[in-house]
């Protein structure tokens, strides 16, 4: 962990300061590799402005709905193994593992993170009053990451087709999509008319921390260990995914709401947090950081310092994960918008997301600290629990902060409000009920292992066909989604310019009704350019209201 510390702080003072008498040098050199090196590739895209988020949000839709699917199908199998059977005519015979690990490559790197990454390139530059740096490289990339994607979900199923590692061949692509878009991001910076906001800075940090993740571990030898192999799953976890999505969400939510973030010290709070603790939430199976590596799996053997030390970090993120929940959804509260209203979108996702948090991270506490321990006692549940972080808290803060960008990238709004509103119950019950079942079949099965019980329970194959019938909801819902998404950019309603820019992370006036000190007065978000409206009082007595 000192070695990703370390990393992290040289990458902030770079990125500060610059490189001194290499600063031109080196963004002439970032903006040739990113435009000219490329080629007649280049011209295939569009440059105008928006034209890179519009396209990482609408894969990151799609994706969506295919990690529903895959997800699914990967809940029936569990009860009912000879589903597809049919399908074994041509060649293709998953089982529910096979489908589920497909979902979470589809989920984590297709949905999640082309929603965040999109997201960000239309939340960087706005926050730092300036234009992307290269528009049409951003949009180029998609394309790479999205095959890049496609190749670990077949991976997911056969890691190895004609010699050839899948797996080992998309983290390789996706690798370098990623650093293209870390430099865009950071020639975007160097660019910046005013200071960034700190949701930008957990945007740019969770870029960065997931190549300081592998480098870390690499440096530091554990690769090899099942502890290190564990720590780099878990590392990457808290930074791309949990600050990626925690600055998008936060950007969205104050502009989405109209309202000004309700403390920026908590933002503050959650991007050092989020830096130094270890994220628990994740699988306790460290397989899919193991294939996309290349590595020999091993098994976690953690001395009682790496058992100690590990669930301390893991309770210390209690810190973060509590800042950007009560922060995110203190400042949705402002004028109860939700996602009825169009001009809001969004709105109810992040609001989900943002309530559930807290509790399955208390709940994924439990599970990695007894899995790091090596009991393994709730290992049963590991599975299930990720799953519901996945659809309960990652995919819908970044659909949300999606659903609010999208319209201020494209100009267009979505298609149908009343479908969006359909969307947002069918996959949030799905789901949570859904998943809450499985849970519940798995709780079961773990207490009739402990029994020595030879015959398993009819109640857990009920359970389990409840929950994939329910889970079903969810499907739905991201179908709903993407056509409703995808409508909108050719039907949906045109955004006013005016409406576009309407709202800021800092209030620009502040209403001042009784005297105040200068620290409340920064404390509700104003700033040195805020402006300050006295508000005076009638001492007259008031009178019944006529009806």
């Amino acid at each position: 962990m000192s070695i990703f510390w370390l990393l992290m702080v040289i990458s902030f003072i770079l990125i500060k300061r610059g490189l001194s008498i290499f600063n031109d040098v080196a963004k002439t050199m970032g903006m040739f590799m990113l435009e000219k090196a490329l080629g007649p590739a280049i011209d295939f895209v569009q440059g105008k402005p928006g034209s890179a988020s519009k396209t990482w949000i609408l894969h990151g839709m799609i994706w969506a709905m295919v990690a529903s699917i895959l997800t699914f199908e990967g809940l029936w199998l569990s009860h009912d193994p000879t589903a597809l059977h049919s399908l074994g005519s041509w060649g293709y015979s998953p089982d529910s593992q096979d489908l589920i690990y497909a979902g979470r490559f589809a989920a984590l790197f297709g949905a999640v993170g082309m929603m965040v990454i999109g997201a960000g390139l239309h939340v960087i530059p706005s926050l730092s009053g300036t234009k992307l740096a290269s528009e049409s490289n951003a949009t180029l990339v998609s394309l790479l990451w999205t095959f890049s994607v496609l190749i670990l979900v077949i991976g997911a199923h056969s890691k190895e087709i004609l010699g050839i590692n899948f797996i080992m061949l998309g983290t390789v692509l996706q690798t370098l999509a990623m650093m293209a878009i870390i430099l865009n991001q950071l020639l975007t910076i160097s660019n910046a008319t005013r200071p960034m906001a700190i949701p930008g800075w957990l945007i740019i940090f969770g870029l960065i921390g997931d190549p300081a993740a592998v480098l870390s571990v690499i440096l530091s030898g554990a690769y090899e260990t099942g502890v290190g192999q564990w720590l780099v799953y878990h590392m990457i976890g808290g930074t791309f995914f949990f600050c990626g999505v925690a600055g998008v969400s936060l950007y969205a939510s104050s502009m989405g709401s109209g309202n000004p973030l309700w403390s920026r010290t908590l933002v503050g709070v959650t991007l050092f947090g989020a830096i130094i603790a270890i994220n628990p939430m994740g699988e306790t199976d460290m397989s899919m950081a193991v294939d996309m590596l290349g590595l020999e799996a091993s098994e976690i053997a953690a001395s009682s310092q790496d058992h100690i030390s590990g669930s301390f970090l893991m309770a210390l993120a209690a810190i973060p994960i509590i800042a950007f929940s009560s922060n995110l959804l203190v400042t949705l509260r402002g004028n109860g918008a939700f996602v009825g209203n169009s001009d809001s979108p969004g709105i109810a996702e992040m609001n989900m997301g943002a309530w559930m948090l807290i509790p399955i991270a208390i709940g994924s506490l439990f599970v990695q600290t007894d899995a790091l321990g090596g009991a393994g006692e709730l290992s049963g549940i590991a599975q299930s629990l990720d799953l519901l972080a996945l659809w309960a808290v990652l995919i819908p803060l970044s659909l949300g902060a999606s659903l609010y960008v999208l319209p201020q990238a494209s100009g267009r709004k979505v298609m149908s409000s009343n479908r969006s509103r359909a969307a947002f119950w069918l996959m949030s019950g799905g789901a949570v009920a859904g998943l809450t079942f499985t849970i519940m079949a798995d709780l079961n099965d773990m207490a009739l292992a402990e029994a020595l019980a030879e015959n398993s329970s009819s109640i857990t194959d009920e359970l389990r066909t409840l929950g994939s019938v329910v889970f079903y909801g969810t499907v739905l819902g991201s179908i709903f989604h993407c056509t409703n998404v995808i409508s909108g950019q050719f039907r949906g309603e045109m955004i006013d310019d005016e409406m576009q820019s309407s709202t800021t992370l800092t209030p620009q006036t502040y209403e001042l009704a009784n005297s105040a000190t200068v620290r409340k007065i920064m404390a509700g978000g104003a700033t040195l350019d805020t402006e300050i409206v006295p508000v005076t009082q009638s001492e007259e007595a008031g009178s019944a209201t006529e009806l």
